[in-house]
């Protein structure tokens, strides 16, 4: 059998902005360490994203030390410095993201004015600590798992076969960050990731729950915010599942540790 082994690894501490390319991660119940930990909310605590406001793809994290430091691709403003460990004592904000209601902490009121500035729109950092509670959907995951500000679970994993194949089909290819993966891994053919339930990456217990439906945030170009029609036009062509266009596999944890670049996947 073709070895799968992981290749890359990738976190979006705050949701929607650029993600950071890890060699090695911590897997926690809600997801990889510092993974979508943040977010942007408008002033009635409603969840930003690219959807929306294609300008956060210009927004760039990375980990420096012990601090986030958030950058902008394209505007001569100062970058911005967040303490990973957000232990002052801060505000609690009732926010939405999709159906959820969930309690995170505001970060900054210089947080707030910093992104409502980067972003020519009025907007909010929030923080989700261990207190706060949002669950998986029960309809495909076999026990409540708590999960970030990820849009629906924990962990997302895609095969890069799947997206040399999508990318045969393109006119011009799309690199990976389109579709925000945690785990991409080499081997094996096109959308085997389809095929899986239960399987590891290292000695860690993966599970995969629901194949991953596809949203305009795939037609951002992430190093311009430009919108275009691609890869979704493409996609609906041999990827579609009643009205919806599937890529890459939603996944939840059995297991806490570390996984590394290098580990090998097996099914």
């Amino acid at each position: 059998m073709n070895k799968l082994t992981l290749t890359h690894i990738y976190i979006y501490p705050i949701k929607s902005l650029g993600g950071i390319s890890l060699q090695s991660a911590k897997v926690e119940e809600r997801g990889l360490q510092y993974d979508r930990r943040w977010m942007l909310v408008d002033k009635n605590g409603m969840f930003l994203t690219q959807r929306e406001h294609p300008q956060m793809a210009l927004l760039q994290v990375n980990l420096k030390d012990d601090n986030l430091e958030v950058t902008h691709k394209v505007k001569p403003i100062s970058n911005l410095q967040l303490p990973i460990s957000n232990g002052q004592k801060s505000n609690h904000m009732v926010v939405n993201i999709w159906n959820d209601v969930v309690i995170a902490k505001n970060v900054s009121h210089d947080a707030d004015l910093w992104f409502s500035e980067a972003l020519n729109l009025d907007c909010h950092l929030v923080f989700m600590d261990k207190d706060s509670d949002r669950h998986t959907d029960l309809k495909y995951t076999p026990e409540p798992k708590q999960v970030s500000f990820a849009d629906a679970y924990p962990f997302l994993i895609i095969g890069q076969e799947s997206l040399n194949e999508l990318n045969r089909r393109l006119k011009e290819p799309l690199p990976i960050n389109r579709f925000r993966p945690n785990f991409v891994f080499s081997g094996g053919e096109p959308f085997i990731e389809d095929t899986w339930k239960d399987f590891m990456i290292g000695d860690l217990k993966f599970r995969a729950v629901k194949p991953c439906s596809r949203c305009v945030v795939t037609t951002v170009n992430q190093d311009t915010a430009e919108k275009g029609s691609e890869p979704l036009e493409t996609l609906a062509q041999f990827r579609k599942v009643g009205n919806k266009v599937m890529f890459g596999q939603n996944l939840i944890a059995y297991d806490k540790g570390v996984v590394r670049v290098g580990d090998s996947v097996t099914p």
